[in-house]
């Protein structure tokens, strides 16, 4: 039976009680809801880790502009809780006031992986994740938490803020999970028309071929400007960016010379997506 918990207090309580059971370590997985199979993955690399896995359920206000998806963004937390079981001991489903509570004047400033890409489009963006993410981890103390590889940027902001506050536990990234025709996996894709779905499958498809030609030809800007171009080409209303970075940095580079990423975030009309791949 898993538990559901809506309160910090009520969580370290509920830890506490577990002694940190079964093999006495504990991970987070840190989810908005509207959980996919994607999401169960994560939870599903989360126990091969730890005997007690904790699921938190929040949609966190601080990430998102004005104007964004907050409001519709899919919530659904009956849903999800029967798509855990099995899978999670603990689900922790705070409200907004449990975790912004009156007064709440505190936020983390980020740097490093977080500059440029997202944040050249949502400069508030990486603020709020940081100031969740670190909110989350001191509630659950877990001893590992995972996160998904489709928000790779978001990833190593997390991984860089664990370090360098010094926090106590272990930042596991988790593959992409895809469909059929090798979209990510996202809550967002709900949003899609069907005639925005087929042009949303083409994105990790103009993406794999970009990798192609950037190990073959090592132009980078080049590879970036046409990947950009067959997006366009493809129907997509908008694109924010494609770029290929240093992996661990996400610093700009000039050659395929260390481990690489190419990042890209589209629109489809009022959907927004995010994807990437390995280059080298």
């Amino acid at each position: 039976m898993i538990q559901h918990i809506a309160t910090v207090a009520g969580l370290r309580a509920a830890l506490a009680a577990s002694g940190h059971d079964r093999d006495g370590r504990v991970a987070l997985v840190p989810t908005m809801g509207a959980l996919h199979e994607g999401h169960i993955s994560l939870v599903n690399e989360a126990r091969k880790h730890s005997g007690l896995v904790v699921v938190s359920i929040f949609v966190n206000p601080t990430q998102f502009a004005v104007g964004e998806d907050f409001d519709a963004y899919p919530r659904s937390l009956d849903a999800d809780m029967k798509k855990l079981a099995g899978g999670a001991d603990i689900v922790f489903a705070p409200s907004a006031r449990e975790m912004y509570p009156g007064g709440h004047a505190t936020t983390i400033s980020v740097g490093g992986p977080a500059a440029g890409l997202e944040t050249d489009f949502r400069p508030h963006f990486f603020a709020g994740v940081a100031t969740v993410v670190a909110k989350l981890l001191i509630a659950a103390g877990p001893d590992v938490a995972v996160f998904g590889e489709k928000d790779y940027q978001q990833l190593l902001v997390v991984k860089r803020l664990v370090r360098d506050l010094a926090l106590p536990v272990t930042i596991i990234g988790a593959p992409i999970l895809r469909e059929a025709d090798g979209l990510a996996l996202s809550s967002r894709n709900a949003y899609l028309s069907t005639g925005e779905r087929r042009i949303a499958g083409r994105l990790n498809v103009i993406l794999k071929d970009a990798v192609a030609q950037a190990r073959a030809s090592g132009d980078l800007r080049a590879v970036e400007a046409a990947a950009t171009e067959a997006l366009w080409q493809a129907g997509f209303s908008h694109v924010d960016y494609v770029a290929i970075r240093d992996a661990q940095t996400l610093e700009h580079i000039a050659a395929l010379d260390r481990p690489a990423r190419i990042l890209a975030a589209v629109k489809i009309g009022k959907t927004r997506l995010i994807d990437n791949m390995a280059v080298a």
